[in-house]
């Protein structure tokens, strides 16, 4: 009789099975992790082509593309139009052309006292195309600001955007109105002059296709704004510590440069820069764009400034070679 021999492992091969298995994981997952930010670029890139075709539709139908809205203090309400009577911005005037009028008719109907605590409802609604995947979840967060509204009381938790319009190569001025009546003009209230701004959304803006003047396929109309990584939720960045739905701020606008001796380049979020005024990404290769024509490019942040700074402005009637973004 032959003795009975038990085959298994010795404990060097064991070691060295897991060893290899170890190192296909080590390789495996950057191209895993790669494909999820490939697949959320995208949707960041589908998103912005919604909001654009969202303007656009806008604009067939009320002739001009939607209105920048009163000021920061200010929210959309949805008795008061499209034009310049309407106190909310762009992203409360493009909501029934995202298939979101419900949203944007909360409180319809009902008294301006009544609105105050019905419109908190509004403000708190999260439109899922309005935030990027690469950021945070499309939900409420902490309501950041900690002033009073004008037309609407203190919310705790507002919905907020990833994106912000088009506003210019110059910084617009912002406005206050405190009351409807001075917004409507009823009192000795003025709006700030506005006649040298170059973007698409300002106060009381309603750009018209034919005021673009470089061309819709030359021209910004949404991109992704700068925000800090390490504020993403808290409410504590300074360009999104409000509520997406009001009127004209850096919440919802953001700008090439100040002014002439104050650029501001792409930047992709970096934690513990804080950057309110200007657009930014969390994509490594560039900050996605929407222009004025419905079409979505991704900007790198090495594009020459000149050739950015053309981009935002409307009507410089400077050539801007497409070869370069």
């Amino acid at each position: 009789m032959r003795p009975c021999r038990h085959r298994g492992f010795t404990l060097v091969e064991l070691l060295v099975v897991i060893t290899i298995i170890g190192i296909l994981i080590s390789l495996l997952l950057p191209a895993v992790q790669a494909a999820r930010e490939a697949a959320r670029r995208a949707q960041c890139q589908n998103n912005l082509k919604q909001l654009a075709l969202a303007a656009l539709n806008h604009e067939q139908a009320h002739t001009h593309l939607p209105a920048g809205g009163w000021g920061l203090f200010w929210v959309g309400d949805p008795d008061r139009g499209f034009g310049r009577r309407q106190p909310g911005g762009w992203i409360y005037n493009s909501l029934p052309y995202m298939e979101q009028s419900a949203l944007h008719d909360t409180a319809i109907g009902k008294t301006d006292a009544e609105k105050r605590t019905l419109l908190l409802e509004m403000l708190a609604t999260p439109v899922a195309i309005l935030n990027c995947p690469s950021r945070r979840r499309s939900m409420a967060y902490p309501y950041g600001h900690p002033y009073q509204l004008r037309n609407v009381d203190l919310p705790e938790t507002v919905a907020r955007a990833c994106y912000a319009g088009n506003g210019g190569d110059v910084k617009g001025p912002g406005s206050d109105p405190q009351t409807f009546d001075d917004g409507d003009g009823k009192t000795s209230f003025t709006f700030p002059s506005t006649g040298h701004l170059t973007g698409i959304f300002y106060v009381l803006s309603m750009t018209t296709v034919a005021e673009i003047k470089d061309g819709t396929s030359n021209t910004f109309l949404i991109g992704e704004k700068h925000l800090t990584p390490d504020l993403y939720v808290t409410g504590m960045d300074g360009g999104d510590n409000q509520a997406m739905l009001q009127g004209y701020d850096v919440d919802t606008v953001r700008f090439s440069q100040i002014n002439s001796s104050s650029p501001l380049p792409l930047k992709q979020d970096t934690p513990g820069w804080q950057e309110i005024n200007g657009f930014g990404s969390p994509h490594a290769a560039g900050d996605n764009f929407a222009f004025c024509d419905g079409s979505v490019h991704m900007i790198g942040y090495g594009i020459e400034f000149e050739t950015y700074r053309r981009l935002t402005n409307r009507k410089d009637y400077l050539p801007i070679d497409a070869g370069a973004f």
